[in-house]
């Protein structure tokens, strides 16, 4: 049951009310005032009801209009009323209903200044009149709800969306940190490991090999700062994290291999840079390359070969010797870095192999360099 409005009550006993006073002012002459009076205040009644139950409030205001003409203004807007809150065929119905009331209104109360046939006509012309208008009316309410319906699914789809996008960049950027990270621990673990077993190294080199453990594990600390951030910020931190190396940084990354004390031979045989894109790519399986070089074949040399041009592939290759067996790693690892490497590399169209044969192990990918 709806409920109604103030402004809606007043409006059905101001325009009904004022229209049956009318009517029932040009009835007093007539034959039957006493009843014309009950209808009329029964009408108005059945118009306020029509506002919580609009077919019972028009078939009665309806019933009414066979006894008097002063119930035509509460049996036609009872027919609009329905109209406007229920079905089509129900509607039709009503207003079928206040056509034949009116009817017999006619022939038992025939109207004095208005020929029988004109009056059926104005009666059918003014409830056809009421039955588009309201149906009309139902039929704009319910496209609006409609489009905003929609317009709350879009803008909610809009939002997943974008939270989805957020993530994944989130995801991605995660990703790298991680990388990073192991990387600056692994160094961090392979000098340690040098103070531990190499105690009688010379003071320049304990110390040497001391401030490296402390400025990586500085530079370990900050980059696990930026991974928390980034995790735990609502909004895109991208531009606040440093710019991404690319294949122009390989310099600086064997310079610190190599400062770990790790063998590192560098081929490249490259023409022209590679995208950023690519590069950043390329330079994540280097990296991940000699991290898992440094874990699990410490003092072994690795060899880094990198060939391509424009227009064909960027192919990366990184071998070293196997460790003898039964050697444990310096530092232990989570398992899943070249997992992680594979997923990045077939996400930017390429591929990734790695396999021990020969008493080498070997990383080879390749990656797209379009021109």
């Amino acid at each position: 049951m709806r409920s109604p409005r103030p402004v809606a009550m007043a409006g059905v006993i101001l325009g009904v009310g004022a229209l049956t006073g009318v009517l029932l002012w040009g009835e007093t002459g007539g034959s039957m005032p006493g009843l014309d009076v009950a209808v009329a205040a029964v009408s108005l009644v059945a118009a306020l009801a029509q506002l919580w139950w609009p077919v019972s409030g028009a078939l009665a205001a309806t019933l009414l209009a066979v006894a008097s003409p002063v119930a035509t203004p509460a049996a036609t807007l009872g027919a609009l009323q329905v109209a406007q809150h229920r079905r089509f065929p129900v509607a039709a119905a009503v207003a079928t209903a206040g056509i034949a009331a009116h009817l017999v209104q006619g022939l038992w109360r025939p109207n004095s200044g208005i020929s029988f046939g004109w009056w059926l006509l104005l009666i059918c012309a003014a409830y056809g009149a009421l039955l588009g208008w309201g149906t009309l009316a139902r039929s704009r309410r319910a496209l609006l709800i409609s489009l905003s319906e929609r317009a709350s699914r879009a803008e909610a789809e809009q939002g997943r969306r974008v939270a989805e996008a957020r993530m994944a960049e989130r995801r991605k950027l995660a990703g790298e940190m991680h990388d990073v990270l192991a990387h600056r621990l692994s160094l961090v673990a392979t000098h340690a490991g040098a103070l531990e077993y190499r105690p009688d190294s010379s003071p320049e080199q304990l110390a040497r090999a001391a401030g490296v453990v402390r400025s990586g594990v500085h530079q370990a600390l900050e980059e696990l700062r930026q991974v928390i951030g980034l995790l735990r910020e609502e909004d895109d931190l991208l531009n606040e994290l440093e710019p991404r190396p690319t294949l122009a940084d390989l310099p600086r990354l064997v310079a610190e291999a190599r400062q770990a004390g790790q063998a590192v031979h560098i081929s490249d045989d490259t023409t022209g840079a590679a995208p950023p894109a690519t590069g950043r790519t390329g330079y994540r399986v280097v990296q991940e390359g000699l991290t898992n070089a440094r874990k699990h074949a410490p003092g072994r040399p690795v060899e880094v070969l990198l060939s391509g041009t424009p227009g064909t592939r960027l192919l990366i290759t990184l071998s070293n010797p196997l460790p003898p067996s039964g050697s444990a790693p310096t530092a232990p690892g989570s398992g899943v870095g070249l997992v992680g490497l594979t997923e990045r590399i077939r996400l930017a169209g390429g591929q990734l192999d790695h396999q021990s044969t020969g008493g080498q192990f070997r990383l080879q990918a390749w990656l797209p360099w379009p021109e």
